[in-house]
């Protein structure tokens, strides 16, 4: 029984209804929370690797270059602190705010943290387009980093709430999936802007930000809240209304009756940031961080937000470093489909172990052929078929990315919390996430100038690490009610001994369970 995964047979657990076009539409409209995320991590990379762009905010940046041309390494083309400053600052906001949207979310719902989250996105990506100095563009990001703060606290919890058990886990990637949408349109953009006469193309890429964010802002009065948050703020009635009208039926009692034991059991919480902490938790609580921590110490987020950057510094001209990203944007994509059609047939662990194997091998042999042309010292170059191998490599290691450690990092945080500390558990998920996103992306060029080659082997050690974790620690839920998860815990080797007899929601209906 190792890594002591269950799946639930027969569907809901005697849940009635169907997967409606109402719940699908909403949730789609939802997952465009995720564009805001993307869109940044795939406009940044591309901007700083804009001449037009560092010669205004970072000519320093430029003079390292030309330095680096006449006898320093290729490793430090790009390393500046300041730079990194202006790409990772939006990472730090979002961590502050992710707190407080923990709060918005339970008090007022899941809608008002996603209008608050498309209205600063929006007014931070005025502020970049029209920017003339460095002080204007970094409260540009800090607004941003608000607005992706509110985003992914609430709309990975909103479609985890809407969503019905069997396709859970599809609906909740499609934020990943406009994640992955967002990265490959900023990459295109930033190809067509950099060939913009006149050097203010960036100006162009970092303002179209707003079209995300005007998509979340009205998104946000069009959806319905879910029948858990109106439960949550005592409109009894009006949630069993809303959860007929998602679930397609009026014959919804076993439900409902799940969403109001989780209600009551919310309502002895006073202090939900203190209740997370007692023993009970310790499941949520443990997974709430380590699976957002070992997400970014995949350094997925090193080859989306700097990958122009990155595949420049490795040898290939301004045009073919632009278009590797989107290449790699591509991949993407096109992978997280692939977790969106796999996740709710073969469930979480299987993709989570595969795409970790698949990542170890592609990032120690992207390491391999770094240090074959590089070397320690940095001097060497790359032959067509050298770039093409590399980028092969880094396509594969995304695409493993995007059918694992990608969606689930942000779908099993969410649909694993009981109702009374799932905001803060959400909350954590959102802090632990941001402030690694904040400090690779703030040490990324540093490392790399002085780790070299070493830094793809760096992150492969910790994908070892996190796969054997995921394989004795990570229960499978696919199938299972977001209401009744804690009825897997109480069945693993080794989570189980936290988990009460009582905090097992809906155990006196018959769900069986198996091995996985």
């Amino acid at each position: 029984m190792a890594g002591g995964g269950f799946v639930a047979k027969g569907g809901e657990a005697g849940y009635e209804g169907r997967v409606t076009a109402f719940v699908v539409c909403t949730c789609l409209i939802a997952a465009t929370g995720g564009l805001l995320f993307g869109y940044d991590l795939g406009i940044s990379g591309g901007v700083t690797s804009m001449e037009p762009f560092l010669k205004k905010f970072f000519p320093s940046v430029l003079e390292t270059q030309s330095n680096a041309a006449k006898h320093e390494s290729e490793y430090c083309k790009f390393d500046s602190e300041l730079l990194t400053l202006f790409t990772s600052s939006l990472y730090l906001a979002a961590l502050v705010a992710s707190f407080f949207a923990s709060v918005v979310t339970r008090i007022f719902g899941r809608k008002i943290s996603m209008f608050v989250g498309g209205l600063s996105f929006l007014i931070g990506s005025i502020l970049n387009g029209i920017a003339m100095n460095v002080a204007l563009l970094i409260i540009g990001r800090l607004l941003l980093g608000v607005g992706v703060g509110f985003a992914n606290q609430s709309v990975p919890v909103y479609l985890s709430e809407m969503a019905p058990a069997r396709i859970r886990g599809a609906l909740n990637i499609g934020f990943q999936m406009a994640i992955t949408i967002g990265i490959l349109v900023a990459g295109l953009i930033n190809y067509g802007t950099a060939k913009i006469e006149g050097g203010w193309g960036w100006r162009v890429s970092l303002a179209l930000a707003a079209v995300p964010a005007i998509v979340m802002t009205i998104g946000s009065f069009v959806l319905p809240d879910t029948p858990n948050s109106i439960l949550e703020r005592g409109h009894t009635e009006k949630a069993r209304q809303m959860l007929q009208q998602v679930r397609g039926t009026q014959h919804v009692d076993a439900e409902f009756q799940d969403l109001i034991d989780a209600t009551e059991a919310a309502k002895k919480v006073d202090h939900p940031w203190r209740n997370i902490l007692q023993p009970r938790y310790r499941p949520q609580l443990v997974l709430c961080i380590l699976i957002p921590f070992f997400q970014q110490l995949t350094g997925i987020n090193v080859i989306m937000f700097y990958a122009p950057v990155l595949f420049k510094t490795l040898g290939f001209g301004n045009d073919a470093s632009l278009m590797s990203a989107v290449i790699s944007g591509t991949v993407n994509v096109v992978a997280t489909v692939v977790s969106i059609y796999s996740v709710d047939r073969f469930g979480r662990r299987i993709l989570f172990l595969e795409g970790g194997v698949q990542m170890i091998i592609s990032q120690i042999a992207v390491g391999i052929v770094i240090t074959v042309k590089f070397g320690i010292n940095g001097d060497g170059d790359l032959t067509r078929t050298d770039a093409n191998l590399l980028l092969f490599l880094i396509c594969a290691y995304v695409a493993a990315f995007a059918w694992s450690w990608g969606p689930l990092g942000w779908l099993v945080p969410s649909e694993i919390c009981p109702l009374e500390i799932r905001s803060a558990g959400q909350a954590i998920n959102v802090a632990v996430n941001m402030i690694f996103t904040f400090a690779i992306a703030q040490v990324f060029l540093t490392m790399l100038c002085h780790m070299k080659f070493g830094l793809f082997f760096f992150f492969a050690s910790f994908v070892i690490i996190m796969t054997i974790f995921i394989h004795f620690f990570m229960p499978e839920t696919k199938n299972i009610p977001i209401e009744e998860m804690n009825q897997v815990r109480k069945q693993h080797w080794f989570w189980g001994k936290y988990i009460p007899d009582e905090a097992v929601i809906g155990a006196n209906r018959k769900v069986e369970l198996r091995d996985a």
